[in-house]
């Protein structure tokens, strides 16, 4: 149910106030974990994806929802973080901290305090990925629970994530939003909705109460919301890094192929991320293969695939981007 002080933000929201021109924007970028024909992991192709997507100038998210975290066992997130660290030399990361847990399960705050200090054992920033226990309290108990899992954590990510995603998502209301806000250590917060509204309220409320906190789009379907002011950690992005990373040096220039650039990312999301949302992470391994990144555009074991007719309307869009890539 929308509150009264919901409803009164709502209101409050001029999207057009919101827009940041010539702001640098944190990238962050979810990299695909790619799978051999055989549905092995393909550690050299992962690998090689973290490195390209640094050298473009972003920052690696590793064992998110492009990763297939909630469809790979606990030993291969933990490879996948060692291999991270390994290869980012220092420089920074982020990974997502996931609870193997079903429907019914009881809340399990030791597991999320083992797998975060996993992450920050090797160098990485915590993402925090919802879970069904988490997904069954009440809105008064979430702000308390985040705080109790990451209170030896000087650092983390939120994560709300839509049920179009995953079903153990959830988004909070706003007031539930602005208490995680006042975490001290939550640095920001991944906002997955597909909504702008939602997201401009949440741009909003950080630029009332504090300025500092970082709210990365999770919108594939809106890349534009870093005009208003957000940071991203999108899925789309692990498709071309480099040309999020042009773009977002545009934005920073004040140049305006910024906006071109975009609709061409925008239009690559639109396609790869219509229903049933989670089988972009196919597109995506179609893509990096015809980019000549991947071996196999395979998929994790029990994900969503899309249509093998993708892959002309792919190579379509893979035209015009190297169209940037030369100019």
């Amino acid at each position: 149910m929308t509150t009264s002080s919901e409803r009164s933000a709502h209101s409050r929201v001029e999207p057009a106030k919101l827009i940041r021109p010539r702001r640098k924007i944190d990238g962050v970028s979810a990299i695909l974990l790619p799978f051999s024909e055989g549905g092995t992991v393909d550690y050299e192709g992962f690998e090689q994806h973290v490195i390209r997507t640094l050298e473009a100038g972003l920052v690696p998210a590793v064992n998110m929802d492009t990763g297939y975290v909630n469809l790979i066992p606990r030993s291969t997130r933990q490879e996948v973080l060692r291999r991270t660290k390994i290869v980012t030399q220092g420089r920074r990361f982020v990974a997502g901290v996931f609870i193997d847990d079903r429907p019914g399960d009881a809340w399990a705050p030791d597991a999320y305090r083992a797998e975060i200090a996993q992450v920050l054992e090797q160098g990485g920033t915590p993402v925090i990925i919802q879970s069904f226990g988490c997904a069954s309290f009440s809105e008064e108990r979430i702000a308390d629970a985040y705080q109790a899992i990451t209170a030896d954590c000087p650092e983390f990510i939120l994560f709300e994530l839509g049920t179009m995603f995953a079903p153990f998502g959830r988004i909070y209301s706003l007031a539930t939003y602005e208490a995680l806000m006042k975490l001290p250590n939550c640095s920001g917060a991944k906002h997955s909705s597909l909504s702008r509204r939602q997201e401009w309220e949440r741009l909003a409320l950080r630029d009332r109460l504090r300025p500092d906190f970082r709210v990365y789009t999770g919108n594939d379907l809106a890349i534009d919301m870093v005009m208003y002011g957000s940071d991203y950690l999108l899925g789309v992005s692990t498709m071309a890094p480099d040309l999020f990373s042009m773009r977002d040096r545009f934005w920073e220039q004040g140049d305006p192929r910024f906006y071109e650039l975009n609709d061409l990312l925008q239009y690559l999301g639109m396609f790869t991320f219509r229903e049933p949302v989670p089988a972009y992470k196919h597109n995506a391994a179609q893509l990096l293969k015809l980019q000549g990144w991947i071996r196999s555009d395979a998929t994790a074991p029990g994900a969503l695939a899309r249509p093998s007719s993708d892959v002309a309307v792919l190579q379509e869009i893979l035209a015009r981007l190297d169209r940037w890539r030369s100019s």
